[in-house]
């Protein structure tokens, strides 16, 4: 584990704190990302209020989001809007491009701050990318993605993948393989008892190609 070097950041290192203007059920609000310590923080950016692929988004976590809260997790929004704005957005309905209530704070980056010290903002667009950090209990960036700005982010994916750490990091003698959904085999990380994992992998494609002759 160290800590975050200035303008970079990788997984495996300290999330860096920050402290946020946001709005939460429609009201305004200081979010300090430390104060979640000992529950997982899965922290999206997108670029601005009021455009298009970034409502799908935010409520598409947001109609997921018991399922973040089941599992100890907290989700983050946050662009480089006001936190005005998004109290304007929330407050529009969502047939007009709005988002209605949304079960999760969004945050105000207003200054870049954050998005920089995520190393997600685009100074020649002026916006943060679609950046998303799942962060750990001890506030330990454990999974990073950014995506440019034309295509959205998978809530299935994140779901996976939050699910994927929680297990390596309660079960740490075992590994989560490709594709690794909750309730699949997992494997040893070694290389004798991997093999059990492996042979037992190769009997099901063997078995699946008899069936599909």
């Amino acid at each position: 584990m160290s800590n975050t070097p200035q303008g970079y950041l990788r997984v495996g290192q300290v999330a860096p704190d920050f402290i946020a203007d946001a709005v939460s059920n429609q009201e305004f609000k200081t979010i300090k990302l430390s104060d979640y310590r000992g529950k997982y923080v899965v922290l999206f950016f997108y670029p601005l209020d009021f455009t298009f692929i970034c409502p799908t988004e935010i409520i598409a976590f947001s109609e997921r989001y018991p399922e973040f809260a089941r599992i100890n997790t907290e989700v983050l929004a946050c662009s480089v809007d006001s936190q005005f704005a998004h109290l304007a957005w929330v407050q529009t309905e969502r047939k007009n491009g709005g988002l209605g209530d949304i079960a999760y704070p969004l945050l105000s980056d207003l200054k870049r701050k954050i998005s920089t010290s995520y190393n997600i903002f685009d100074p020649e667009a002026g916006v943060a990318l679609r950046g998303l950090f799942i962060i750990d209990q001890e506030g330990i960036v454990q999974h990073s993605t950014i995506n440019n700005l034309s295509f959205g982010r998978s809530v299935d994916e994140t779901l996976r993948t939050l699910k994927a750490v929680q297990y390596v990091q309660s079960h740490t003698d075992e590994v989560c393989p490709v594709g690794w959904q909750e309730g699949d085999k997992t494997m040893s990380p070694d290389p004798v008892k991997s093999k059990v994992y492996f042979a037992d992998q190769e009997k099901t494609s063997s078995d699946r190609l008899t069936t599909l002759q």
